[in-house]
């Protein structure tokens, strides 16, 4: 039986039916809309619409739906159902008889399916938030391990100055941690509880809607039935977050295929996380990178599909919200499976700290340094920039570095050259001279880290507080 059939004549046309059926997608939601029916159906038996006894042997009925879901994947191969609600409702009368029926007294599937991807939204968050710290601490771990290793940093993909591979690694911890904060500000506005909100206007029985968010963890009850069964803005709040985290992920790969090139020497494979070539027996290739870059255009492509099935809704609910579910569990499927793999991959990975190392020195990455040196001796900074461009000039001509100019080549250009200056543009003195929060000093550096494992340490400690 269908849950509409009663107002119409003809069956529908075949074709459409299999057509517009979610259950193939939304069987996904399964375990959240037995959990939200539990809740439902605590609320019939205190507003007197189910006996104890209703109650418990719908209680049980739905137990054992979850357990048979869990134990064969036969179960959810079902052709009738309709929806993830219709599935229930079939397996809790098959179980149960005629009382399976008085579960949807009082409610609507807008409401349901409303409260179900809340309840999936919420539990992505915490997962992909887990996720993500996950793989902040595997790079804090590497970053540690590099210690006082120095490596080029670019800009418009020129060798820039040198910084320390630490200071490069924690730069990634900082857009992840920004991807955490987003989930945890979503996770608020998703934590609101539909039931009760009925098709449209709220439900026609006196249901305690505070009993039932509590029962399901919500923070509260929605307070508008027409923005509850209409609002999905948490979806779209949700997958334009993990758009950004995929975009994170997919900067990460482009700079690690980029350092593995022969070119960059950088980065040494991990070949548990690498595949080979069939024609040319001395490639690897960083597959698991590769993907990972072509993946956040399909999770970032899921957001812009959210955005375009719900621009011109008018409210309340429609059937176009049914294509916000695929788009959805795509995004959050690929984000939850590609975490894992990119945090092995990060464990896993060789750096070549020498090859990292011997290009910190090289490039004339010390000028601004160069410059700085100048400034100290009173010049004023657009001049010191001026001169020590006509070094960098000269020392083009001559194939060497600022360094390896001679104290009459510099002084020629400038006469506030001295022979402190050599020392000065040391890569070591070229990173301590960067001394300001956030900067690339060693001393900076470290603190850095510190307060990265801090803040990692609290999130982590905050999150299994309220597991």
């Amino acid at each position: 039986m269908k849950m509409w059939s009663g107002r119409f004549r003809q069956p529908l046309d075949p074709a459409f039916e299999k057509w517009q059926r979610s259950f193939d997608f939304d069987c996904c939601l399964l375990e959240c809309e037995l959990e939200a029916s539990a809740a439902h159906a605590r609320a019939l038996k205190q507003a007197n619409v189910l006996s104890a006894g209703e109650l418990e042997s719908i209680l049980n009925g739905l137990d054992q739906i979850g357990e048979k879901a869990a134990n064969s994947s036969d179960f959810l191969d079902d052709h009738e159902a309709e929806d993830v609600h219709h599935f229930v409702e079939k397996q809790l009368v098959n179980l149960i008889g005629d009382a399976g029926y008085k579960l949807h007294s009082g409610r609507s599937r807008n409401e349901q399916i409303a409260t179900d991807l809340r309840l999936y939204v919420r539990s992505g968050c915490d997962e992909i938030a887990e996720a993500v710290s996950d793989l902040i601490a595997a790079i804090l771990d590497r970053a540690e391990q590099a210690g006082q290793a120095a490596m080029p940093a670019y800009t418009h993909m020129q060798r820039a100055e040198p910084v320390l591979v630490a200071h490069w690694l924690v730069a990634y911890t900082e857009m992840l941690f920004r991807d955490r904060e987003r989930l945890a500000d979503c996770r608020k506005r998703t934590n609101v509880c539909p039931l009760g909100s009925g098709a449209v206007s709220g439900s026609t029985l006196p249901l305690d809607r505070e009993l039932m968010s509590s029962e399901l963890g919500f923070s509260e009850p929605t307070s508008n039935s027409i923005d509850a069964t209409s609002d999905r803005d948490f979806v779209l709040e949700f997958v334009n977050a993990l758009s950004l985290v995929a975009l994170h992920l997919s900067r990460l790969a482009e700079e690690m295929l980029l350092f593995s090139s022969q070119e960059y020497g950088f980065v040494r494979l991990p070949e548990a996380y690498s595949t080979g070539s069939s024609a040319m027996p001395q490639k690897m290739n960083g597959d698991l990178l590769e993907l990972a870059r072509a993946k956040a255009g399909r999770v970032i492509g899921d957001a812009t599909a959210l955005m375009i099935a719900t621009k011109g809704l008018p409210l309340a609910y429609n059937k176009d919200m049914q294509e916000t579910q695929e788009p959805l569990f795509h995004a959050t499927e690929t984000v939850l499976s590609l975490l894992p793999l990119i945090t092995g991959w990060m464990e896993s990975v060789d750096f070549n700290f020498e090859r990292m190392q011997s290009a910190a020195e090289s490039g004339y990455m010390n000028a601004f340094a160069a410059a700085t040196y100048l400034v100290r001796k009173g010049v004023p900074f657009r001049i010191a920039h001026e001169q020590v461009g006509k070094a960098v000039r000269l020392a083009l001509d001559k194939g060497c570095e600022l360094e390896s100019l001679t104290i009459q080549d510099l002084k020629d250009i400038d006469s506030h050259f001295r022979e402190d200056f050599y020392q000065f543009v040391k890569l070591e003195n070229v990173l301590a001279i960067h001394d300001v929060p956030g900067g690339t000093a060693p001393a900076r550096v470290h603190e850095a880290l510190a307060a990265a494992r801090k803040k990692l340490g609290a999130i982590q400690e905050d999150a299994h507080a309220h597991a």
